[in-house]
């Protein structure tokens, strides 16, 4: 397999249970199949040489390079905040669910990993700030008021709400 970000040959790496593919002869990256790099991202995943060197390479990120291409499906890929890291941007395929990282991300995620509230908060955020988000807390107001509603109704008219 060829790295999205440089092109050259990427090898697979044992870190511990999960094994990746890294860009070893070039720009340091990693790639993640899908579910792989949920069972990475925390300082006290994984194991082995693989994964010291990988921790060790220096961040390296071009913020001009433009939208990655998968190199398993070949469709663009998009570039989002990690989930569990604030810190970082990672490229992620939205037809096979793989992760690229940039040499020394992986670092950073563990470093920045964040508590089930800070995630929390960052979601709400993220749905908060598109053109959808007012229509999804319309939403919920709506179906807030729809359950009370019906709980009214069931008591008035059992006959009606079982």
């Amino acid at each position: 397999m060829d790295c999205p970000a440089c092109g050259k040959s990427m090898i697979e790496e044992s870190f511990g249970d999960v094994q990746v593919d890294v860009c070893k002869s070039g720009c340091k990256g990693i790639w993640f199949d899908w579910g792989e790099l949920k069972e990475l991202d925390e300082s006290y995943e994984g194991v082995g040489k693989a994964i010291e060197e990988a921790l060790k390479s220096p961040r390296v990120n071009d913020d001009e390079r433009g939208p990655l291409n998968c190199p398993k499906c070949g469709i663009a890929m998009h570039a989002h905040k990690y989930s569990n890291a604030k810190e970082v941007n990672v490229d992620e395929c939205y037809g096979c669910g793989g992760f690229f990282l940039d040499s020394g991300e992986l670092k950073v995620i563990r470093e920045n990993y964040m508590s089930e509230s800070e995630r929390d908060t960052y979601v709400q955020k993220l749905v908060a700030d598109t053109p959808l988000g007012a229509d999804a807390e319309r939403a919920n107001i709506r179906a807030e008021a729809c359950q009370k509603i019906g709980g009214l109704l069931s008591r008035r008219w059992p006959f009606i709400w079982p």
